[in-house]
């Protein structure tokens, strides 16, 4: 438990740290309102550091938050500020021309949040966002080969031929099938993404000995349903604030951002109305020095969608969290606009 000068301590370091990028010391905490002297100002960040919420550098006897630290002042000490005047012309503007498809509104979204933040934008439309599994099928070709078809609620269809394995038999595939429809016949999308790489392996593996082949099919499959779907603004803005200079990490990034199926599988649905995820929480050691914030949005009658930042873990977290909080509630309106008007003309 922190006591309040300790709370405070840590949010003035992540406040002055996210904007200057610089160590913070006790005479920078004194200066910025902490009245306590410098002696106690050290005895209280020495004692962060050890809870883990800050760090030392090399370089200055300052501290810098860690990442636990992001994480604990996100949850306890975050305060959304004021979205500027400046910005929210710009939002505003964007969104106020004139747009044919509801394709051009998500992707221009995502090309709007990304030129305000110069960070990575999502942006998932409601159309795809409220998609629903209905049906997982496997029709016989002949012996070796069968065709595997997915379909969804909104009729959307996708089918594969694909050669079975010789190590699985077609009553095998059949009961595979049986229990994928069991489990995830129903549940969004974006949860059959999660749940096929979480629970779903291993449900399997408790009946067969293998499941060679099936499971990536039904991958490979979701990714057609998806494809150009996930809209992305400012695509390799990410390597703006990636420290390594390491090549191959640049192009494991630029191969990230080109492949729908990992973008569906870093956006899964926020618990809250706004979520954010820091470091090893997006489950990808691309982005183990990064966040992720995201907010859905809601259109009455049509659905919900996601827009996201992804940017580094020392993002100013209160500026991004009013940004988007406004950023969404616009862009839910423009989209219930564009629906009525879809209204009204049929």
């Amino acid at each position: 438990m922190l006591t309040n000068r300790q709370q405070d301590i840590l949010r003035l370091i992540i406040q002055h740290y996210t904007k200057t990028g610089l160590p913070v010391g006790s005479k920078s905490l004194m200066a910025a309102g902490i009245k306590a002297s410098s002696a106690t100002i050290r005895n209280d960040m020495k004692a962060l550091e050890e809870a883990g919420l800050l760090q030392k550098t090399h370089s200055s006897s300052g501290r810098v938050p860690s990442m636990k630290g992001y994480r604990y002042y996100v949850d306890h000490l975050l305060k959304p500020t004021r979205v500027a005047k400046t910005e929210m012309q710009v939002i505003k503007q964007s969104f106020g021309q004139e747009f044919h498809e509801i394709n051009d509104i998500i992707q221009q979204s995502a090309e709007i949040l990304s030129t305000l933040t110069s960070y990575t934008a999502f942006s998932l439309g409601p159309d795809m966002k409220d998609r629903r599994l209905t049906g997982f099928r496997i029709v016989p070709l002949n012996s070796r080969q069968v065709i595997a078809i997915i379909v969804t609620d909104k009729g959307n269809v996708e089918s594969q031929v694909f050669a079975l394995p010789q190590s699985v038999s077609g009553a095998d595939l059949e009961k595979m099938v049986r229990i994928i429809n069991d489990k995830l016949v129903g549940e969004p999308l974006l949860t059959v993404y999660q749940r096929l790489r979480t629970e779903i392996p291993m449900i399997l593996h408790k009946y067969f000995q293998t499941t060679e082949g099936i499971l990536d099919l039904f991958d490979l499959m979701l990714g057609q349903v998806f494809e150009e779907k996930v809209f992305v603004g400012g695509r390799m803005n990410m390597i703006d604030f990636e420290p390594s200079q390491d090549v191959d990490q640049f192009k494991s990034i630029y191969r990230f951002m080109k492949d729908p199926e990992e973008l569906m599988q870093l956006l899964i649905p926020p618990t809250e109305s706004i979520d954010i995820r820091i470091g090893d929480e997006l489950g990808n050691d691309l982005f183990h020095n990064m966040s992720l914030i995201q907010a859905s949005y809601d259109i009455s009658g049509h659905g919900k969608g996601v827009i996201a930042l992804l940017g580094p873990a020392s993002m100013q977290y209160s500026k991004m969290f009013g940004l988007l909080d406004v950023f969404s509630r616009e862009l839910a309106e423009k989209l219930a606009e564009y629906y009525r008007s879809l209204d009204a003309t049929s």
